[in-house]
């Protein structure tokens, strides 16, 4: 090839981009005994749309296939602007050039972006940038992480887009003790600890089937919600204002079989389960045969022309009379 042919081919005269060996470039003196881009200072690179401006001495600072693209060694792809075309994703490419200008770079944490960094620094043959990758990988597996991690709600906005997101029926238990203005009874203590129990044995025994959230910001002091398809489905409520010794007391139940039952009602609502809304209403019924008689009981909610399957089963346990765990006398249960 003649050199004014190689002339038009490097000032983009050519209709597409095609690949070829870099031309040699001219020595100080004159002469052409070099090769690549070794006699150029600055290279253009194109790596899939992402764009990179960078030097010769960056790209030639570890034997990889960047400097071998600098010597000519390796075939390279210029489009007539003279971009240095290299067909990879370009997302982690800044990262790569990086680590050849500082020797070291800070990794995301991210198992699944770090596995893309090493292929990509495996892909461009730069050692330094592999080794730091499995590393980094290493590292990631060395510390230990548990598999059942129930979050914690910081916000209504946040609940609100968890649930409507989440493809798993969602159990949320809201437990906030301060948020009372009168007493507690004596076993309504041991009760909301009993509800907090249930929820992380809960939480454990269906791990991956179920979401688990907890809320310690909401008004209420223990309750239960729970939610499939984005929407509730029912919820328990523990609390009860009662009257004991001419004043009015907070007490809370612990409705165990109630709610390990609405745990299971609302696993059909799981992704590919047998069925959901109307379909399953069979087993969501509160009068089914698993429910014992006094343990609760429920109020739909929603208008009948909305059709059964959106209603919402509000299930208060122990509405009638009872009497005070401490002095024998007679309670008033009043509704919320």
């Amino acid at each position: 090839m003649s050199a004014e042919a190689s002339a038009a081919r490097a000032t983009g005269l050519g209709a597409t981009p095609s690949p070829v060996s870099l031309p040699p470039c001219p020595d100080p003196d004159g002469s052409r005994g070099g090769r690549g881009l070794l006699g150029s200072k600055y290279v253009k690179l194109n790596v899939s749309g992402s764009l990179h401006y960078t030097t010769v001495q960056t790209l030639s600072k570890e034997d990889s296939l960047l400097r071998n693209i600098c010597t000519g060694d390796t075939e390279a792809t210029i489009d007539p602007e003279g971009w240095v075309v290299l067909d990879r994703c370009g997302r982690h490419f800044g990262l790569v050039l990086n680590f050849l200008r500082d020797g070291s770079v800070p990794l995301p944490e991210d198992s699944g972006e770090l596995e893309e960094v090493l292929k990509e620094a495996q892909y461009y043959r730069v050692q330094g940038l592999v080794q730091h990758c499995q590393n980094a990988m290493q590292k990631q597996k060395d510390v230990y992480e548990g598999v059942c991690r129930i979050p914690m709600i910081t916000s209504a906005k946040e609940e609100q887009k968890m649930i409507a997101t989440c493809r798993k029926p969602v159990v949320k238990l809201q437990n906030n003790r301060g948020n009372n203005k009168y007493s507690y009874t004596s076993n309504s203590d041991d009760n909301l600890l009993k509800n907090i129990e249930l929820f992380d044995k809960l939480g454990l025994r269906f791990n991956g089937r179920v979401l688990f959230v907890k809320d310690v910001l909401g008004d209420e002091i223990c309750c239960w919600s729970f939610y499939g398809e984005g929407r509730k489905i029912a919820e328990v409520c523990c609390t009860s204002i009662v009257y004991a010794t001419e004043k009015k007391q907070t007490k809370v139940e612990f409705p165990e079989a109630r709610i390990f039952e609405e745990t299971l009602n609302i696993l059909i609502y799981e992704t590919g389960g047998r069925g959901s809304g109307s379909s399953g209403l069979a087993l969501l019924d509160p009068r089914g045969p698993g429910l014992s008689p006094g343990a609760g009981q429920s109020e739909e909610e929603g208008g009948s022309g909305g059709g059964g399957d959106r209603r919402v089963r509000r299930i208060h346990v122990r509405r009638h009379i009872m009497h005070d765990e401490r002095s024998g006398g007679q309670q008033t249960v009043y509704k919320d």
